[in-house]
């Protein structure tokens, strides 16, 4: 019976010293990633904006680097500004029509200066993508010195003609003071849109980067040419 009662009795859990309290959620990362997204964005923004302004992270505020010529001026006949190819074949530069033309102009020996010049409208054009073919360079070459292989090699597919000097500077820096078209002839680039007008300078010592993106807007926005 003793047995019995034993068997029947209720049986009570084990207590133990220790309680369970709730348990605790596991952590989240996501908040923290997304404070960290936020906190690049705007330096990821500002990247692409640099150097890929062609898919619009560029404020459209900004404005443009070179300057732009009022009145822009038309291109000479052939008579007023004789041309000729270094083989000594005569150049029109109107035959270039329909095309955005990066010119610049320097003497044949071709120094530092020039040279850098030739890689800022070389590298501009070449980085317009599908853009390329409508752009063409030109270099006027103004005297008849003979031109270094290694820019020729360097340079090829930019047109190099010969023409006078003094007949350029009336064409490209014609709104500069008369004592000083001499140094502006070698100093600037320009470009000359497809309707034949010669529309923007741009400065000494240009920005290569600066260049490129003026370049892209021009193409960007502009149905001709």
């Amino acid at each position: 019976m003793i047995v019995q009662e034993i068997q029947r009795a209720p049986s009570h859990p084990q207590t133990t010293s220790h309680t369970a309290g709730p348990q605790r959620a596991p952590r989240r990362m996501w908040p923290l990633y997304a404070i960290l997204l936020m906190s690049l964005a705007p330096v990821v923004a500002a990247l692409l904006a640099y150097f890929a302004p062609q898919w619009g992270f560029r404020p459209e505020g900004h404005t443009n680097y070179g300057r732009l010529l009022d009145p822009q001026r038309p291109l000479p006949s052939a008579q007023a500004l004789p041309a000729t190819t270094l083989e000594g074949a005569p150049f029109d530069l109107a035959s270039l029509k329909g095309q955005w033309v990066l010119v610049t102009a320097d003497e044949a020996a071709c120094p530092e200066s020039c040279v850098r010049k030739l890689f800022i409208l070389r590298n501009s054009h070449a980085s317009q993508g599908k853009n390329v073919d409508r752009l063409a360079r030109v270099w006027f070459v103004t005297d008849e010195g003979d031109v270094p292989q290694a820019v020729l090699d360097a340079y090829a597919g930019t047109r190099m003609v010969r023409s006078n000097a003094r007949q350029l500077e009336q064409f490209l820096v014609a709104d500069h003071p008369a004592a000083q078209r001499t140094d502006a002839l070698k100093a600037h680039m320009w470009i000359i849109d497809p309707l034949g007008n010669l529309m923007m300078e741009f400065p000494p010592e240009a920005d290569p980067i600066e260049v490129r993106d003026d370049i892209i807007k021009l193409l960007k926005n502009s149905r001709i040419g």
